[in-house]
């Protein structure tokens, strides 16, 4: 079996940076586990594969595999497959059937490798529990207990399909300066598998609201240099900390550059009568390079 895949760079447009993704298509005949063992073999944050969509006026059918398991929704694989249908089907509006919903990208053609994407979440970010005592949290981190939290912000719990735990920090020393102490993860934030957003101010750089870095024990380098389903749940925070009752804004977060592979994710929010009405994800995306999948399924049984 041939499979053609594309590699982009997610949430930049200069190649080599922001979070590298595979998209594979035709994927319509692949099982669960073939796709998983793909994904496994690419090694990236994530794998999206398309195929044809069930409703005749969507672009395409997705799934979301990392190396480990699938996903419901991820922002980085959704931006990256409707910037390059985009550039493939010159066409500027890129439904994905994805496990949460239809997604309705709105793609601009920056030139013929990059593009940038924009989609409304189908899923509100909402908090879903409490965060752990930040002195636990900043043992984790490696940092000091006064180093959490900024402004009205503190540790939370959101969620916008995929669950994280936000870390405000006071500054960008904070954000360089985090040692992870994995031994403590489960025993803080009951499982291994637990995805910690870290955030902080952005102070020299106009262009950015936000500073981040997320972190996962069961990511292949378990950093993440752009994290749009994270960006996406903090939204919900920015949204409930915020004390304007009424906002329509784009906040611009940066991620990566600790691991040399800076990233830009735009984050859009309306709130109306103290409640948040719209949340959306953008960014840009830059073709990589393609190559053909040669596999024979039976060699793996």
């Amino acid at each position: 079996m041939q499979l053609n895949y594309h590699i982009l760079d997610v949430f930049t447009q200069t190649q080599m940076q922001g979070n590298p993704l595979a998209v594979v298509l035709k994927a319509d005949h692949l099982k669960t586990w073939m796709m998983q063992k793909i994904a496994n073999e690419f090694y990236l944050s994530e794998t999206i594969f398309l195929s044809e969509p069930k409703a005749g006026r969507n672009t395409a059918g997705v799934r979301i595999f990392t190396p480990e398991t699938e996903l419901p929704f991820a922002g980085h694989p959704l931006i990256g497959a409707a910037v390059l249908l985009g550039l493939t089907s010159r066409s500027s509006a890129i439904r994905l059937e994805a496990q949460i919903g239809v997604v309705t990208c709105v793609m601009d053609r920056i030139n013929r490798r990059c593009g940038q994407a924009r989609f409304r979440l189908s899923e509100l970010p909402k908090k879903v529990r409490d965060a752990p005592d930040r002195d636990k949290i900043a043992h984790t981190l490696g940092l000091k207990s006064e180093q959490i939290g900024f402004c009205d912000f503190a540790p939370s719990c959101y969620s916008a399909g995929v669950e994280y735990v936000l870390v405000p920090v006071q500054n960008s020393e904070a954000l360089s300066s985090i040692e992870l102490e994995k031994r403590k993860w489960s025993e803080v934030y009951g499982a291994d598998d637990v995805a910690i957003y870290v955030f902080c101010p952005s102070e020299n750089n106009s262009e950015t609201d936000f500073c981040a870095r997320m972190f996962d024990l069961t990511l292949p380098r378990i950093e993440d240099p752009a994290t749009g389903s994270a960006a996406a749940a903090l939204i919900g925070l920015i949204a409930d900390t915020a004390k304007e009752t009424s906002l329509q804004k784009s906040y611009f977060v940066e991620q990566g550059v600790d691991m040399g592979r800076p990233s830009l994710m735009e984050m859009q929010v309306r709130k109306e009568n103290d409640v948040l009405i719209h949340a959306g994800i953008g960014g840009k995306a830059v073709l990589v390079g393609n190559g053909v999948l040669d596999l024979e399924w039976h060699d793996m049984l």
